[in-house]
């Protein structure tokens, strides 16, 4: 089996949104890509994350929010930023590592002005599956950008 590449899912908080795009990438791509996911300011894994997760099979129960400092000594392929604060805060990696943005919104904070736990739990189940479909068509995503920067 070819060596899989490494892709680092950074969010501020790794709380939500890294933590969803790391749970679907090894579910769906696991084959080829080893995921992992952590923030410039870890606060917890948010438990709607977790439920919106579960209903579509993939469980990210056992995750946890993570410091970017715990994986300084991991290599990556691409760091890929998953919302606007953590892309402006993003340090350097060095190496060979390529940073890519994707923003998504904040179901956390979408949901702060729901009124109900129904309405706020749709706020994750859409952000949910934006990430799924981007993780789906992750490496035409890649060579895009690629072919961009180059």
């Amino acid at each position: 089996m070819a060596e899989r590449i490494r892709i680092l899912f950074l969010c501020t908080g790794n709380s939500c949104r890294s933590q969803m795009a790391e749970g679907f990438t090894n579910y769906l791509k696991g084959d080829t890509i080893e995921a992992y996911s952590a923030g410039v300011a870890p606060k917890g894994l948010d438990q709607r994350a977790v439920k919106a997760m579960a209903e579509v099979g993939v469980d990210i129960s056992n995750h946890e929010s993570k410091h970017l400092d715990e994986l300084k000594n991991v290599q990556f392929d691409y760091v890929i930023t998953v919302c606007d604060n953590a892309h402006e805060s993003c340090p350097i990696f060095p190496g060979k590592t390529k940073i890519i943005h994707i923003g998504f919104d904040d179901p956390p904070r979408l949901a702060e002005n729901a009124g109900s736990e129904e309405e706020a739990i749709n706020h994750y189940r859409r952000v949910r599956d934006e990430i799924k479909k981007f993780i789906l068509n992750i490496f035409e995503y890649i060579k895009t950008v690629q072919g961009v920067n180059s």
